[in-house]
C-alpha cells in the first residue's frame, strides 16, 4: 500500500461498483452474443446525433467548452428553467461524485436504500460518509422508510431513483410530490432520474426547479443511447447548480460528447420511436419469462426485472449459465432482491438470442 494515501483512503477497497462485460469476457474467454446487463440502449442513438459526434470528431483536437453553454442553453429550453439551473457532467455517475464531495465530510449521515444504484454508495464511502441502508418494500423503495430514516439519523444527504434501478419498478408523481414536501428541513434530496424519458405518463414529478432541497439527475446514456458519451446533468437551484464549478473538471466534457448529445436532445422524434421500441420489447421479454416459467416485474425502464421464484443463489446460477451461453444480464445484488435477474431491453436479434439461450441456462442451473 502506498504511503502517501490518507488513512481513510488506504482503509477503502480497490474495487468498482459494477464488473464491466469486457472484463468478464476476458475472465472466462467467452465473447458475449447479446450484451444485456448495463441497461445500455441496443436501439442505438438518433443517426442526426452520430452524424453531429462524427462531424465534432475532426476538431477533437480543440478542448469542449469548459461551460457546456450551448448544451445549458438547449437542456434548458428543453426542461422550462434557466441555464443557471442546470449542471453538466460526465453522466449521472461523475455528478454523484461531485455532489458528494460537496457535501460530506467524515461521518456525515447519508440515507439510501438496501440493495439501490451501487454507484451511490461508492462516492458516499469515498467521500467517508456514514451510510444507513433502508430495505425495499417488496418491489419498490419504500418512501416512508427513507423519511423516517433521515430524520433519524439526520441526514445530510438521501438517494431516491425513480424510475428504481435495479427493481424497474416506479412511484407515480403524486407519491414523490408527497415525499418531496416531507423532507426533513436539512436533508438534500437526489433524486435519480435516469429511466425518467422511458417511464409511463406521470411517473416524472412536479418539482420547482428553485427547490432549495431537491437535486434531479438526468442522462443522454438511456432513452438517447449514449451511455458511451457520458453525458448527464443536473437541475436544480442556482446557487447548488453554481457550486458545482467548485469541484468538477472543467474540461471533463468533450465536443465530440458535446455535439451528440445536442443534436440527440433537438431530435426528439428518434427518441419517442426508441420509446415506442421499449414498450414492445417489455412485452416481448415478459413473453419469453412466462415461457420459462419465471414473473416479469412491472418495467418503468429500458430493462425488466425477472422473479426467478426461488433464492438467490439459484438466480445467480441462472445468471452463470447464461454467461457460459454468451448472454450478459445482471442481477441484484441484496436479499430479498436477488431471487431476481435483470435484463435490459434488446432488439429482435439480441432477444432471440435470450430465448434460445435461457431454456438451457435453466437445466444448466438445476
Amino acid at each position: 500500500m502506498s504511503r502517501f494515501l490518507t488513512p481513510h483512503t488506504a482503509a477503502l477497497p480497490s474495487t468498482v461498483p459494477f464488473t464491466g462485460p469486457e472484463a468478464l469476457e476476458r475472465r472466462s474467454g467467452i465473447p458475449f452474443r447479446a450484451r444485456l446487463g448495463a441497461n445500455e440502449s441496443l436501439f442505438g442513438p438518433s443517426p442526426k446525433a452520430i452524424a453531429a459526434m462524427q462531424a465534432a470528431a475532426g476538431d477533437a483536437w480543440m478542448y469542449g467548452d469548459p461551460e457546456n453553454h450551448d448544451l445549458k442553453q438547449a437542456l434548458a429550453r428543453h426542461h422550462g428553467v434557466t441555464p443557471a439551473h442546470v449542471a453538466v457532467g460526465p453522466g449521472i455517475d461523475g455528478l454523484l461524485g461531485l455532489i458528494c464531495r460537496l457535501t460530506l465530510e467524515a461521518g456525515t449521515p447519508v440515507v439510501t436504500s438496501l440493495g439501490a444504484y451501487p454507484t451511490f454508495n461508492f462516492h458516499v464511502q469515498g467521500f467517508g460518509g456514514n451510510l444507513t441502508r433502508v430495505p425495499y418494500k417488496g418491489d419498490h423503495e419504500d418512501v416512508a422508510g427513507l423519511l423516517d430514516a433521515a430524520r433519524t439519523t439526520g441526514a445530510r444527504l438521501m438517494y431516491l431513483a425513480n424510475p428504481d434501478n435495479p427493481m424497474g419498478s416506479h412511484h407515480p408523481a403524486p407519491v414523490i410530490e408527497d415525499f418531496v414536501a416531507n423532507l426533513p428541513h436539512d436533508t438534500l434530496l437526489i433524486l435519480d432520474e435516469a429511466y425518467a424519458d422511458l417511464a409511463p405518463a406521470r411517473t416524472v414529478p412536479v418539482i420547482p426547479a428553485d427547490h432549495p432541497q431537491v437535486i434531479r439527475m438526468r442522462t443522454f446514456s438511456k432513452g438517447y443511447g449514449l451511455a458511451g458519451a457520458r453525458v448527464g446533468y443536473a437541475i436544480t437551484n442556482p446557487d447548488l447548480a453554481l457550486a458545482f464549478d467548485k469541484v468538477r473538471d472543467h474540461f471533463g466534457m468533450g465536443r465530440v460528447s458535446q455535439a451528440g448529445a445536442l443534436a440527440a436532445l433537438a431530435d426528439q422524434e428518434w427518441l419517442a420511436d426508441v420509446q415506442g421500441r421499449t414498450i414492445a420489447a417489455r412485452a416481448r421479454l415478459g413473453e419469453i419469462a412466462t415461457a420459462n416459467g419465471f414473473r416479469a416485474l412491472p418495467s418503468a425502464t429500458n430493462f425488466v426485472t425477472i422473479d426467478c421464484g426461488r433464492d438467490g443463489d439459484y438466480a445467480r446460477k441462472v445468471l452463470a449459465a447464461l454467461g457460459q451461453a454468451g448472454v450478459f444480464i445482471r442481477m441484484p445484488g441484496v436479499a430479498p432482491l436477488d431471487r431476481c435477474i435483470r435484463i435490459s431491453l434488446g432488439d429482435d436479434a439480441a432477444l432471440d438470442i435470450l430465448a434460445e439461450a435461457l431454456p438451457g441456462a435453466l437445466r444448466a442451473a438445476g
